[in-house]
């Protein structure tokens, strides 16, 4: 694919829809010229291109899809250091978008990079590597969508980056629903060049470095050939949210209020509202980086009394303390004293905003003229990235799958005994491991960490261990090798073949997790020292919490072959036709971290045991026919058959038209069809995903909750048991699936009237059908505690008894269900851009560059008729990752370029929303998310860059950026997950602040 050069520009026909993120300075602007240049060049010889989205060679770069053209000296000017975080920015990603600092908590997909155009999940958008597929990330986001990561991008071999912001593509595969990300890299370099640059924000933290250099040699016109090779280092520290002020750093949100209404304190046992201490009955359900115990009967397991203190002497651990003065003070650490909590911020001690992140690779490319008109070349690519962060203290008790009975004793002895129910007890006798029989006096000790052992009572233990926290690390490795040729086959006809290998491997490291036969033992033997955590052993330790770590793996392998040419000559110009084949292997295979499902004596706490294993072979062939009726009208259409080893096949079409009636007003529009295979997690899930949902008094009946005695009327009087429980959502993959299917077209308009300077709108209509989703829950969650027969499809695993050998029936711990084929999504919106680029002097010009897009309908329809709408909302959550889809998004590029000095300033815009979610209520835009502390939308975020740059030497040029110039934090949300108190794909980098980079380029 040959780069879209500055002079295939300047001479090409009418305008290129180039939306960029800057105009580049003075003549360098990567921008298509008007009709007039166009006119002037008329006689002059053409380069031949190729434009993302077509396998045609033509003059002009123009087509009938609407096209985002990025290049690096644009990022540069805006001070956007990766082209990762350049592609985060641009106005069409307006969906659940996957950022570097999402993976800071713990997210599924953790260091992984991912855009997201229209409004549609990660797996709607394709990313190419000079027209050429990639590897999937091993790992899906929520365990069920397959992407590319941005990581994985070597930034300083990148030329420039074309979006297709059309949907399905019949070139690159019909998958490609809501658009085309295609990065091409650098033909051909010649000499010396680097840069080195540094960053900070303006409190001292976030610091980033970037180092690289590219050395070539050999010109393909002089010597026949070119080579080059490429080094890269970056490095961006990590950033807690101690380090933001409030109320990004804190778990206590009554100072967030509105109107009168403040937000609730979810600090670990913090002050309620009034000033007044949490209930302590029945259970406390979290005390943090401490342990707390009461009594417990030794046969049944029923509780009594109020936590303390397992041991007072060492009292609340890491000053977890809070707002407590004076007479509260001493009162919360007296020895024992019945109302002694501790009380811990666990924002604030242990939440991470970035990750730390490290990434190094190394590029090398070869091309040489092959006979008169050939072209061959071969390319190789490494990349390595890893990425750390800390979590939270290593916790004993969690949402952990059921029934969990150690098997040393029966239900009338000692019980080490828990469940989604949290109850985890010290028996009163300790035996030596190894033990098979029940333990007693006579086999037996007194447990030393058992208070109440002396009184013939187990104890009832919660907290975390306070010398102890979860770590997790990955390291991706990205190894990409690909070959070509291409030339002539006569005058008028051409050839071109490419392929590509890529592999990726995915380590993942966790500590401080614990493990939880381990944890049964050392409570079985006494081994394990809860009254004095820091006293246990580097060895105990990792007994307890052994090190997790797997290596998970996506391979991919590409062929294809494109014949096009000149069939005849039109009124308008030649008939073209173009004609390709292509094979591809893809394959996952990433091993569960925790993979006993359902199982409570093999597994970790809190690690997903999610896991799969899959591949597949996709056999395609695809053509395209541009015709130039006349010269005022083009037409285009093409297909593409593809066949998947599975046995899924399909024909998807494209067609393509464009108008121009006079020379400064071009009109566009295209109608395809789409095709998405499911997913691997999706139809070959080894271990599924589950997520936890939290009970509400709809589950239930009257005549089941008369066991417990309450109604659903006196729901809050119910035992907390019922009321606070939780179930697990299985979501189970599904060998059956169909593909997804989709029907997008677009139409646009570009007016030019004068020379620099150019208009345009374009509007977006998708439908996807079949959608892939989870199935509904309630059906077999209501026939369940009705006491009627589970619905087909369904499986429902009780959970342990409210306390061993109760009669009662106990809660769902777990629903199973596969993924189905029924909805229907709607995605439509408008895409907006203003390009100027103009002089104000004889040595000074002004470029000026406005895009946005608009989201006007993002919706849902069920089986059932059921509409679900989304747009400007949090929702949905299943689709958005809770991230929302703000209407609105855009950036306004200004610059004034002097000569040897050019300053640029950004104004970047995102949209507000309701905090609502039809799939988390009952209406659209009903502020129903919302605890009423918040106005019903969330604020719109404008913050604003300034870049500049001074050419010291044709050789060296030195610039510095101050990104986020007014220190504009982001909107207060505190719904959004995936960040604490504002939206990571609205904020993630505004959460930094004001923030500095000086650099310097240097080109010889």
């Amino acid at each position: 694919m040959k780069r879209l050069s500055k002079n295939a520009l300047l001479r090409g026909a009418a305008a290129l829809p180039v939306f960029m993120f800057a105009n580049m300075i003075g003549t360098a602007a990567v921008f298509a010229q008007g009709p007039q240049a166009a006119q002037a060049a008329a006689d002059e010889p053409t380069d031949t291109i190729v434009v993302t989205g077509s396998i045609i060679r033509r003059t002009d770069a123009e087509t009938p899809s609407p096209v985002t053209n990025v290049t690096v000296e644009n990022l540069d000017r805006r001070g956007i250091s990766t082209v990762q975080e350049g592609l985060q920015r641009i106005a069409a990603n307006n969906g659940p978008a996957l950022t570097n600092s999402f993976s800071a908590n713990g997210a599924f997909a953790a260091g992984a990079s991912a855009v997201s155009l229209r409004g549609l999940s990660t797996n709607s958008t394709l990313v190419l590597f000079d027209g050429l597929r990639a590897a999937y990330y091993p790992l899906s986001d929520d365990g069920t969508r397959n992407f590319v990561d941005l990581n994985t991008i070597p930034d300083d071999i990148v030329d420039h980056v074309e979006v297709l912001r059309d949907g399905a593509s019949s070139s690159y595969g019909a998958d490609a629903i809501a658009g085309v990300v295609n990065i091409i890299t650098k033909k051909n370099f010649k000499g010396v060049a680097g840069r080195a640059e540094g960053g900070i924000s303006s409190r001292g933290d976030g610091s980033q470095y970037r180092l690289s250099v590219t050395a070539g040699t050999g010109d393909l016109d002089d010597n026949g050939y070119n080579a080059y090779i490429s080094g890269f280092y970056f490095q961006s520290r990590q950033v807690k949210n101690n380090q933001r002020p409030y109320p990004y750093n804190s778990d206590d949100y009554r100072g967030v209020c509105h109107e009168g209404v403040c937000g609730g304190n979810n600090v670990v046992d913090g002050l309620d509202g009034t000033g007044a201490y949490p209930g302590f009955s029945p259970v406390v359900t979290n005390t943090g980086s401490t342990l707390f115990v009461r009594p417990a009967n030794a046969v049944g397991g029923a509780q009594s009394g109020q936590y303390q203190l397992l041991n007072p002497a060492v009292a609340c651990q890491r000053g977890s303390l809070y707002n407590l003065t004076g007479a509260e003070l001493a009162d919360n650490i007296a020895a024992g004293a019945p109302s002694t909590v501790c009380q811990e911020d666990l924002t604030n001690n242990y939440g991470i905003i970035n990750p730390n992140i490290k990434r190094f690779g190394a590029s090398a490319r070869f091309t040489a003229r092959v006979g008169d008109t050939g072209e061959a070349y071969a390319m190789f690519n490494f990349l390595q990235t890893d990425v750390a962060y800390d979590g939270l203290p290593s916790t004993i008790r969690a949402n952990a799958p059921a029934p969990f009975y150690f098997p040393r004793y029966s239900t009338s002895g000692n019980v080490a005994y828990y469940g989604n129910n949290n109850i985890l007890q010290l028996p009163v006798y300790v035996c030596p491991r190894g033990t098979t029989v029940a333990c007693t006096a006579a086999n037996g000790t007194l447990n030393p960490n058992n208070p109440f052992a002396a009184a013939g009572q187990n104890a009832a233990i919660i907290g975390r261990l306070p010398n102890s926290l979860e770590h997790d690390e990955t390291r991706t490795r990205a190894y990409r090798g690909a070959i070509g040729i291409k030339g002539d086959i006569s005058d008028k006809w051409h050839y071109q073949v490419d392929a590509t290998a890529m592999h990726m491997d995915l380590r993942r490291k966790s500590n401080g997790y614990v493990y939880i036969q381990h944890l049964l033992d050392v409570i079985a033997d006494g081994s394990f020292n809860f009254l004095n955590p820091a006293a246990n052993s580097r060895a105990t330790m990792d007994y307890l919490t052994p090190t997790a770590t797997n290596t998970a793996t996506s391979d991919m392998v590409q062929t294809q072959a494109v014949v096009s040419g000149d069939l005849l000559d039109l009124p308008g110009g030649p008939l073209q036709i173009g004609v390709g084949v292509s094979f591809r292997y893809e394959a996952i295979d990433a091993p569960s971290l925790n993979s006993d499902i359902n199982g409570g004596t093999e597994r970790y706490y809190r690690l997903n045991g999610f896991a799969v294993k899959g591949d597949r072979k996709v056999y395609s062939a695809y053509a395209e026919v541009n015709a130039p009726i006349f010269d005022q009208l083009e037409l285009n259409a093409s297909g593409r058959y593809d066949r998947y080893s599975g046995g899924l096949n399909n024909f998807s079409p494209k067609f393509g038209v464009k108008v121009k009636p006079i020379r400064e007003v071009l009109l566009r529009g295209t109608y395809s069809k789409g095709f998405r295979i499911p997913s691997f997690g999706e139809a070959n899930a080894t271990f599924p995903t589950t997520g936890f949902v939290t009970n509400n008094q709809s589950l239930f009946n009257n005549a089941y909750l008369a066991q417990y005695g309450c109604t659903v009327a006196t729901f809050s009087s119910c035992p907390q048991y019922i009321r606070q429980g939780s179930y697990g959502a299985t979501s189970l993959s599904n060998a059956d699936l169909k593909a997804e299917k989709s029907r997008s077209f677009t139409a646009g308009i570009l007016i030019e009237p004068m020379r620099g300077v150019s208009f345009s709108v374009d509007y977006y209509n998708i439908k996807k059908t079949g959608a892939i989703t989870t199935a509904d829950n309630t059906p077999a969650l209501q026939a369940y505690y009705a006491g009627l027969p589970i619905p087909a499809g369904f499986n429902v695993i009780a959970d342990v008894p409210i306390a061993p050998g109760d009669p009662r029936q106990p809660r769902v711990a777990f629903v199973q269900s596969g993924f189905i084929n029924a909805n229907t999504i709607k995605s439509e919106g408008l895409d907006f851009a203003a390009d100027v680029s103009l002089p104000v002097t004889d040595n000074i010009r002004w470029t000026s560059s406005l895009q946005a897009s608009y989201i006007m309908r993002l919706e849902t329809e069920f089986p059932d008729g059921t509409v679900e709408r989304y747009d400007g909302t949090l929702g949905n959550f299943n689709l958005t990752a809770g991230s929302g889809t703000p209407k609105w998004r855009g950036t306004w590029t200004n610059t004034l370029d002097f000569g040897k000095f050019a300053l640029s300033g950004t104004a970047n815009f995102f949209g507000g929303y309701d905090t609502s979610a039809m799939d988390q209520g009952t209406a659209y835009k009903d502020c129903g998310l919302n605890d009423g502390s918040l106005p019903c939308r969330v604020k719109d975020y404008i913050t604003f860059d300034l870049n500049a740059q001074v050419k010291v030497t044709d050789q060296f040029t030195f610039y510095a950026n101050m990104l986020n110039v007014f220190d504009k934090l982001p909107p207060i949300d505190t719904i959004t997950y995936g960040a604490h108190a504002y939206n990571p794909v609205q904020g993630g980098e505004g959460i930094l602040g004001r923030y500095f980079r000086v650099g310097a380029k240097f080109n010889y």
